[in-house]
């Protein structure tokens, strides 16, 4: 189950109009089963490859695959099996948490006895269930990134994509948020995410890829890049590398 490419990104590469590369020449691969942590200091280029892989920004250089489907060329099958984490959430501010919820299941075609159990289960776990029936703009930040969390898990994506997911959450909902992350990763969902707090990522991650200014200066397994230090260490020493 676990031993499918779910991302593939191959040679994707990024300008923008002054001719400086965001992303340069860009290629990874998340197996379905994988935790994979995207690092790399804000402006290494993280943002921009992770919008491009979600269909946010169009790219003319490389392919990206998701599930064995070309992002450029069949982009509703990708965004079929995607879930999309931005680190900042946009939500509709007039509609209340419920009904979003509801409007993401219909997009998804959810059955009502499947969207229930799953809206009850995760608003349960982040605790803001009581809060559903409220308007997304009385919401607080992290009450936003908690409804966003939930609509993101709602359709059960065989990919998760999520960009700097812990930044603005509280601990217990980081908390939560990770034994979700390693539940559906048991089940063989691929996760890729971006982060630059190091600590969570060398918990979490079984994979890393280390971004800088746009390239990717090493990637492989967590054992392959700390060898016995730590992720600081590691980060420190290719990040040091002029």
């Amino acid at each position: 189950m676990g031993n499918n490419a779910m991302l593939e990104i191959r040679h994707y590469s990024k300008s923008y109009g002054s001719g400086k590369k965001a992303a340069d020449d860009v290629s990874l691969t998340v197996m379905g089963g994988d935790v994979y942590g995207f690092i790399g200091h804000n402006g290494a280029g993280k943002s921009t490859t992770i919008r491009a892989i979600v269909g946010v920004l169009d790219f003319s250089e490389g392919e990206i695959y998701i599930d064995g489907h070309s992002v450029k060329d069949e982009p509703l099958a990708c965004k079929r099996v995607t879930a999309y984490i931005p680190d900042n959430p946009d939500l509709y501010e007039n509609l209340t948490g419920i009904q979003y919820l509801n409007f993401v299941a219909d997009v998804f075609g959810i059955g009502a006895k499947e969207r229930e159990q799953s809206i009850r289960r995760y608003a349960d776990l982040f605790e803001i269930t009581n809060d559903l029936g409220d308007l997304i703009g009385a919401y607080s930040h992290g009450m936003k990134q908690k409804l966003a969390i939930i609509s993101a898990l709602i359709h059960a994506p065989k990919l998760l994509v999520l960009d700097e997911p812990f930044v603005g959450l509280d601990p217990k909902a980081t908390f939560t948020l990770k034994e979700i992350m390693r539940e559906m990763c048991a089940q063989g969902t691929a996760v890729f995410f971006s982060t630059h707090v190091l600590d969570v990522a060398e918990k979490l991650c079984n994979k890393i890829a280390i971004i800088k200014r746009g390239r990717i200066v090493t990637s492989g397994t967590m054992e392959e890049l700390t060898e016995g230090h730590s992720l600081e260490e590691a980060f420190l020493e290719v990040d040091g590398d002029e």
